[in-house]
């Protein structure tokens, strides 16, 4: 059985896919990645499905050692990367061989890094996902994240094609630095005054402290109600931006508790959970209210980006006829080569 081993751990390392969906009314939070975006990029460049498992990494990355040959990939937060110490890119296929080690640093810019890996984890999924939920030790590798030592089981390759080298268009990484969240006002927007929500759509909020993988508390100004914050509990959606009777806004993130009984001003729209995400404790945000029509159009349209750069890539990989690799030292220092023959229009290997 083909596996990774990891020799430092980063400081919060977890198998995450697209959640548990499907499971709420049980009481059983989603969990997934927290920043879905990127996630899927990550599988993409790799071959694999986009909603694939892979590690996230927060603020700060693990040291892997691989034992055959892997294409991976790095997404998410701007974080620096070296294979045997030779730094290597973001955003493009990378390969390791047996004995190669891959090293994370901190991330510079932004909350969480994906790293996918070629085929997958060969784990067990849990109510359909491999996703981790610390909380409950539930999903990922024993419910918990990595530790040092920890030897993750792999998938065989399941093709005879090729990956070939992809690499995500500057157009389509996600900006880190944007500040201003999308959201939609309501359901409960009418339990607090004008003033309050005037407040809401004006003012800069801090990321603070408190704030995790379930819900991230907000610093800043406070948001009046029309009476009281508590109503009879409901479902939380992700996004959505609960106001507890001090006034402070929290926004409900992946690990969020299925039902509560706070009113909820408004909800972040998908595409930005992902921007939010990034965020970390000292950021600030702020929020712009639009329509739930744009929202919709908004999300179609990553959509639809996200499949058409899957057919592109699976175009690509159609052409590759074979791929060489060589091992080339230079100077006392070892290079792997890597030399992908392509076909031409009839099929054909090009000389």
């Amino acid at each position: 059985m083909s596996k990774i081993s990891i020799v430092k751990p980063g400081l919060m390392t977890t198998i995450q896919d697209q959640g548990r969906i499907g499971y709420q009314h049980f009481g059983m939070p989603v969990a997934g990645a927290m920043d879905v975006y990127s996630l899927q990029l990550a599988n993409l460049l790799v071959g694999n499905h986009r909603f694939e498992a892979a590690l996230e990494i927060t603020l700060m990355g693990p040291e892997i050692s691989f034992h055959d040959t892997r294409a991976v990939a790095i997404t998410g937060g701007e974080i620096s990367a070296t294979i045997n110490d030779r730094p290597v890119s973001m955003y493009e296929t990378l390969y390791l061989q047996k004995g190669d080690t891959l090293k994370l640093g901190n991330i510079s810019v932004g909350c969480r890094s994906y790293l996918a890996i070629s085929e997958g984890f060969h784990l067990e999924k849990v109510m359909g996902s491999y996703a981790t939920y610390t909380r409950g030790n539930i999903g990922g590798f024993y419910g918990r994240k990595l530790m040092a030592g920890d030897e993750i089981p792999l998938n065989q390759k399941q093709y005879e094609g090729h990956v070939g080298t992809r690499r995500i268009p500057k157009s389509l990484t996600p900006d880190l630095h944007k500040s201003c969240i999308r959201v939609i006002m309501g359901p409960e927007d009418q339990a607090f005054t004008e003033e309050g929500k005037a407040v809401f759509q004006k003012s800069q909020y801090r990321i603070s402290n408190q704030s995790d993988r379930m819900g991230y508390r907000l610093e800043g100004p406070k948001i009046q109600h029309v009476s009281t914050a508590d109503i009879i509990s409901g479902g939380i959606n992700l996004g959505a931006i609960q106001v507890p009777g001090e006034g402070v806004p929290i926004i409900m993130m992946a690990d969020r508790q299925t039902t509560g009984g706070y009113t909820k001003i408004a909800n972040v729209i998908s595409i930005d959970i992902p921007l939010v995400a990034q965020k970390k404790p000292g950021d600030i945000i702020k929020f712009t209210a639009i329509k739930v029509e744009e929202a919709q159009l908004l999300f179609r349209e990553r959509e639809e980006t996200i499949r058409t750069l899957e057919k592109q890539f699976q175009l690509i990989s159609s052409k590759i006829h074979s791929v060489r690799e060589y091992c080339i030292k230079v100077r006392g220092r070892s290079y792997h080569v890597r030399v992908e023959e392509l076909k031409d229009e009839r099929g054909n290997e090009k000389p």
